[in-house]
């Protein structure tokens, strides 16, 4: 989520690098292919990733490779209770931080199928107040802008320091301090998703800030914003009269069996749930108040569902929107003067696209937790990496690279 922002760029330009031709005709389909079934290519694959994981940089993460039949790898390594020496496990359930933003864009082509929004409606039609650039109030800002990241409300300093709850306001030992900023609020705090929005982008409100909004038009430029994803699933919320976090349990959870997933940690199966590390360190639990920009908690069984449904629905084949829907959701839909002349990139509705490779998908980062989920577009394979350790050692970057090189079929 908010950490997102400053990694994107190395993540995505990385993550080219490592991609690499899959010959996935070699690994039959195969649900339970972590215990029963001996199969050399992926006994292989669980060899080096344990290699990995001994070098002691994460302590514990789940990966998995997908394809348009199903999965064909998953498996957790380490530890999702270092203490209690609890395994973390491919149904380990943690937040994926902004891969979360993902999931607005499959509920937003959802709420457009349904008859309750077009993309490039103004998206003062649907709140119940209003969000104007004050440099331009003339010019509306759109739904299909939010989804793009140019609607020219850009995340401040005000709205870090106030976005994150401390859930179970626990002190922030000497050791953590760097994270001290995420941890400032205390659980009283917690607000719905409409109130905070209002505090953050309505003019004379507490949390509002001229800095939101940058001079410069709606539509002119592409700048990553979490605050902007937040409100586009507010849009949706109001659109269709249904609060967000329900709106994608019956549309998009529900359907595809990802049953352990939801937006609030007390809905989480405890059990199943990763403590949250920086490196050796513990870092207390927090929730969002912006929750669909980043606070969707998952298992990588059930993210690879959802990988596996993108898959199917960039060929048209998909289960929970039409193949017009997919088309838009994956289409390019930027000019190169919006992204800021970035060669051989562009975005699809809250998707990054990096076209010179045929990759498409996401990166995520908050405190405690880093993940990936990338599709190749020829090939029909994706990724995923989910991991609940931050970390400062000099070989964390190399370590994690490794790992996502070593998802190769």
């Amino acid at each position: 989520m908010k950490k997102t922002k400053s990694i994107s760029t190395t993540i995505v330009f990385l993550v080219l690098l490592l991609i690499v031709n899959s010959c996935k005709e070699h690994v039959k389909h195969n649900e339970n292919n972590n215990a029963t079934q001996p199969n050399p290519i992926l006994d292989s694959i669980t060899n080096e990733i344990e290699s990995l994981y001994d070098k002691a940089v994460f302590n514990g993460f789940a990966v998995s490779i997908v394809d348009s039949t199903g999965i064909l790898y998953n498996r957790g390594f380490g530890y999702a209770d270092v203490h209690k020496k609890k395994k973390y496990t491919e149904n380990t359930v943690i937040n994926i931080a902004s891969i979360s933003k993902v999931f607005i864009a499959a509920a937003l082509l959802k709420a457009e199928e349904m008859g309750f929004v077009t993309l490039d409606d103004p998206i003062n039609k649907y709140l119940p107040f209003e969000v104007v650039n004050p440099n331009y109030p003339d010019i509306s800002i759109t739904i299909r802008q939010l989804a793009t990241h140019t609607s020219s409300i850009v995340d401040t300093d005000i709205y870090m320091q106030t976005c994150y709850v401390n859930k179970d306001d626990i002190p922030i030992s000497e050791q953590l301090k760097r994270y001290e900023l995420y941890y400032q609020n205390p659980s009283k705090n917690w607000m719905p998703l409409a109130d905070y929005m209002r505090k953050v982008l309505k003019k004379d409100e507490a949390f509002y800030s001229l800095s939101t909004f940058p001079k410069r038009k709606p539509g002119a430029l592409r700048e990553y914003s979490n605050i902007g994803a937040a409100l586009c699933a507010l849009v949706v919320e109001y659109a269709s009269n249904t609060p967000f976090n329900e709106f994608t349990k019956e549309h998009i959870f529900q359907p595809l069996n990802m049953n352990s997933t939801t937006w609030f940690i007390e809905e989480a199966d405890s059990e199943s749930y990763s403590k949250l590390y920086y490196d050796d360190e513990e870092l207390p639990y927090y929730k969002i108040l912006s929750y669909p920009d980043g606070g969707l908690i998952t298992s990588s069984t059930d993210l690879s569902k959802f990988l596996i449904e993108l898959i199917n629905g960039y060929s048209g084949k998909g289960s929970i929107l039409n193949a017009s829907s997919y088309k838009t959701f994956f289409k390019s839909q930027l000019e190169q003067d919006a992204l800021g002349g970035k060669d051989n990139f562009n975005v699809g509705l809250f998707i990054d696209k990096e076209l010179a490779y045929n990759v498409i998908g996401h990166t995520g980062g908050d405190p405690g937790t880093n993940t990936m989920m990338f599709f190749n577009t020829e090939n029909k394979t994706g990724r995923i990496f989910i991991t609940n350790t931050d970390s400062k050692k000099e070989n964390s970057m190399e370590t994690m690279w490794s790992i996502w090189d070593a998802l190769k079929i």
